[in-house]
């Protein structure tokens, strides 16, 4: 029987390649990256309840055949198909082609092609509650809100991925039973640079986001560690693109294109081919993130308090346990 989930775009959800605006694609919705932003947040889950996935986009393939983890059994891997149709569709039913844009309502249905296990269903669940209340489907969700009144409508300041949704889930297992079933499949060995893709080293911050403030201030390069300032290290002035340095009759190269402060902060930023870490959304405002050790969940609380200049009490950041705790206590409905 199809299970279909009912959600609405609270941005533009992102599914097309990485063209222009005017291309073809970017206008069109691509069912398989909704799918694959899906399977990167039920990994994510899964790793979160003490399993132990493979990470698909690594050369060396750890899952083939029927040797495969808790998520290649749902999703498919070399020789073991995905059990399940994918579509995108309506109120009406109709599937639908172009791209989700703010405010659209629309099912993602999920049909079975093989049996697929109680379990399975709940996991499935969860990870679109996770996305829901924490996180963000599709892509382009790494790029910075702006608080600047002539670059705030720009395209790369624009929020993307953030949804809502609006069923109640069906639902029954608990928390121990699924970390039972997911701790049964085969460990497979953490892959380098993986293993902070959990909810163990995840945290979320609701009605706050990082932003660049002016040109000289941006908490989001203040978190991770960059120089605030977007002025030209040639010139000393703000050239918006495609405007270049009067002085060298080049792009110019901004304070804050240095590398971040430390190897820490570096890896929070990302850079050429590695995503950014942390993602910030302005409408509606939230931020969540990573961290590579639960051990620094503490001092990522403390940075963003100062930052924010939040009270002492910790209520307003959520992290690890908690957030699935939090995740859990929604699975049976609306909260």
């Amino acid at each position: 029987m199809t299970h279909p989930y009912e959600l609405r775009a609270l941005t533009d959800v992102w599914t097309g390649d990485a063209g222009t605006a005017q291309s073809k694609q970017a206008n069109r919705l691509i069912p398989t990256g909704l799918l694959g932003s899906i399977r990167w947040w039920f990994e994510v889950l899964v790793r979160g309840l003490g399993g132990a996935p493979c990470d698909p986009s690594a050369n060396q393939k750890a899952c083939l055949n029927d040797q495969h983890c808790a998520v290649c059994e749902l999703f498919g891997c070399t020789g073991w198909a995905r059990k399940f149709r994918f579509d995108v569709r309506d109120a009406q039913g109709a599937v639908i082609t172009s791209k989700l844009t703010k405010n659209t309502a629309f099912h993602l249905r999920f049909t079975p092609l093989r049996a697929v296990k109680p379990e399975e269903w709940a996991l499935l669940e969860l990870t679109l509650r996770l996305i829901s209340d924490f996180g963000a489907l599709g892509g382009k969700t790494v790029l910075k809100p702006s608080d600047e009144q002539h670059r705030q409508r720009e395209p790369h300041h624009q929020d993307h991925g953030l949804v809502k949704l609006l069923c109640p889930l069906a639902a029954t297992q608990t928390r121990e039973q699924l970390q039972d079933y997911v701790r049964r499949w085969p460990r497979r060995p953490a892959v380098t640079g993986t293993a902070w893709a959990s909810c163990d080293h995840m945290w979320f911050v609701e009605g706050r986001h990082l932003t660049r403030r002016d040109a000289n201030g941006s908490t989001f390069n203040e978190f991770v560690g960059r120089d605030q300032r977007k002025t030209c290290r040639d010139c000393g002035a703000t050239h918006l693109p495609p405007a270049k340095c009067p002085n060298t009759k080049k792009h110019p190269k901004r304070f804050s294109d240095a590398k971040p402060s430390s190897a820490s902060k570096a890896w929070l930023a990302g850079g050429v081919g590695e995503s950014k870490k942390v993602f910030s959304f302005k409408t509606p405002a939230r931020t969540f993130g990573f961290v590579q050790q639960t051990s620094e969940l503490a001092t990522t609380r403390d940075e963003l308090r100062g930052i924010w200049k939040m009270p002492e009490a910790n209520d307003w950041f959520f992290s690890g346990d908690e957030l699935l705790s939090r995740l859990f206590s929604a699975k049976k409905g609306l909260r």
